[in-house]
């Protein structure tokens, strides 16, 4: 296995581990605790209170240990630059709700117009300075490519604006995002080893910074990451899959955040054409099968074996 890798992934568990026993207490201290809203699950209401922006901790994790390799490895700065972008504006998000008290944090149309902006560069410094091009690995086709052609910055933007707002949505339950996450970064850790890949310092990273993260974020949870943390993941996971030309890919590997986000549309539309009337008991959907009786603690490994699963046949289909 390559030796850059696993050194990465003790650096940034190293650093991960030595962070969170200092800035949980720090987040305490702050009162930077977790807003819960009232129509949340009744189990949630014993959560309020719990140090959020953890997701700070998984950042400087992976840009210490990134910046590391970075030098011989430079492959991995627009997948940096989208993590960190990403990282900042769900900082700025927690920050409104958590510091300045207004809940829902910033507002839909500012969220958005940052998140076009952080696409915007990371598409500009790949056409213009990355060999990636237009091309994309078509699943189950023993490795042909399909050229976007004109389509590319169009695409691009609904991938990683999709994929970041499924990695937020399902940073619900304790562990829920850090779990699935780290599987998908495993996945595609072991892609960019196979393909070599010089990104594989910064997967090594990530898969690191969330093993220790996970210690003290699993049920009952510590720390929460916030959307500091989930948007960051969600801005790697999509960088990633995009050098890699694999963003179809994402489809099988990260359905999780996809049923996440097309169970909000879902019961949003089912809501206003039935006047009322709910599709799921609560969404997300992780929410409703909480509702259906199910603990927490099964919701999460149960998506988390999905996930497993799901990376084993985008394996076999590449």
């Amino acid at each position: 296995m390559n030796t850059e890798f696993v050194s990465a992934i003790l650096i940034a568990f190293g650093i991960s581990v030595v962070l969170c026993p200092i800035v949980i207490p720090l987040l305490k201290k702050l009162k930077f605790g977790q807003y819960i809203r009232e129509e949340g699950p009744e189990a949630h209401k014993s959560k309020s209170g719990t140090p959020t922006m953890g997701g700070l901790v998984i950042l400087c994790s992976v840009t210490i240990t990134s910046l590391i390799f970075i030098k011989d490895h430079t492959e991995i700065l627009p997948i940096l630059f989208l993590t960190l972008g990403f990282g900042l504006i769900g900082f700025l998000d927690d920050y409104i709700k958590v510091v300045m008290k207004r809940n829902l944090g910033l507002r839909a149309w500012q969220k958005m117009l940052l998140q076009i902006i952080v696409t915007g560069l990371f598409i500009f410094y790949l056409l213009q300075y990355t060999d990636v091009g237009t091309e994309v690995i078509i699943p189950f086709t023993g490795g042909q490519t399909w050229d976007v052609g004109a389509l590319f910055i169009p695409f691009v933007f609904i991938v990683i604006v999709g994929t970041v707002n499924g990695a937020n949505l399902t940073d619900g339950l304790d562990g829920l995002a850090t779990g699935v996450t780290l599987i998908i970064a495993v996945f595609f850790s072991v892609i960019a080893l196979i393909a070599g890949s010089n990104i594989v310092p910064m997967n090594g990273a990530v898969v690191g910074a969330l093993l220790g993260f996970f210690l003290f974020n699993v049920h009952p949870a510590r720390v929460f990451m916030g959307d500091t943390g989930s948007l960051a993941l969600g801005g790697f996971v999509a960088g990633t899959a995009m050098v890699l030309r694999m963003p179809i890919f994402l489809l099988i590997v990260a359905f999780i955040y996809l049923i996440e986000v097309v169970s909000v549309i879902l019961q949003v539309v089912y809501f206003k054409l039935t006047h009322g009337k709910r599709l799921f008991k609560m969404a997300p959907i992780h929410h409703h099968f909480e509702l259906c009786g199910y603990a927490e603690t099964q919701v999460v490994a149960a998506f988390a074996i999905v996930t497993a699963v799901l990376c084993l046949i985008a394996y076999l289909a590449i």
